[in-house]
């Protein structure tokens, strides 16, 4: 089984990643989904598995690269932070650009609030902020994605009730 900590929008706050962290134990990759504002290092350190990141609207001057294109179990995944595509408005311009470009998954951030959302042609997964929460109930979020001996893929949005 592989375990996947997905997170978005610290923005150097970074108390709940090392908590959220030591709660999963293990973790064979952590994707950050933008929005850590220069804490990058610090973030690679502490999470002791392989790392990928692309860059927020925050991430002033960053040398990452502002997509990544990948694949994890046969599933073709795309990492942004979402601004280019005006996730703040709705998941329309971003579900239909993963579904042209032929993605199964968009992982985004920026606009605070948690999706797990399967549509037409892709899921869209939203891990919120683990750091400044907007959506109702205020709880700092972050998904688990768990992918077990049949490649079959496995979201659970987590939550952590500290600021």
């Amino acid at each position: 089984m592989q375990r996947i900590m997905i997170v978005s929008d610290t923005h150097r706050r970074l108390r709940n990643l090392v908590e959220a962290l030591s709660d999963e134990g293990p973790l064979d990759m952590l994707i950050h989904l933008g929005d850590f504002e220069g804490d990058d290092e610090a973030i690679a350190q502490m999470c002791g598995c392989k790392l990928l990141m692309v860059p927020g609207n925050n991430d002033f001057f960053s040398a990452y690269p502002k997509e990544i294109e990948t694949e994890i179990a046969g599933k073709k995944i795309l990492l942004t932070h979402g601004h280019y595509y005006y996730v703040s408005l709705d998941y329309k311009t971003i579900e239909q650009e993963a579904a042209a470009r032929g993605f199964d998954i968009v992982m985004f951030g920026h606009t605070h609030r948690p999706v797990i959302m399967p549509c037409d042609d892709v899921m869209l997964i939203n891990p919120g902020s683990i750091s400044y929460p907007r959506q109702s109930d205020k709880m700092c979020t972050y998904v688990m994605l768990e992918i077990d001996d049949n490649d079959e893929f496995h979201f659970t949005l987590k939550s952590i009730n500290k600021f």
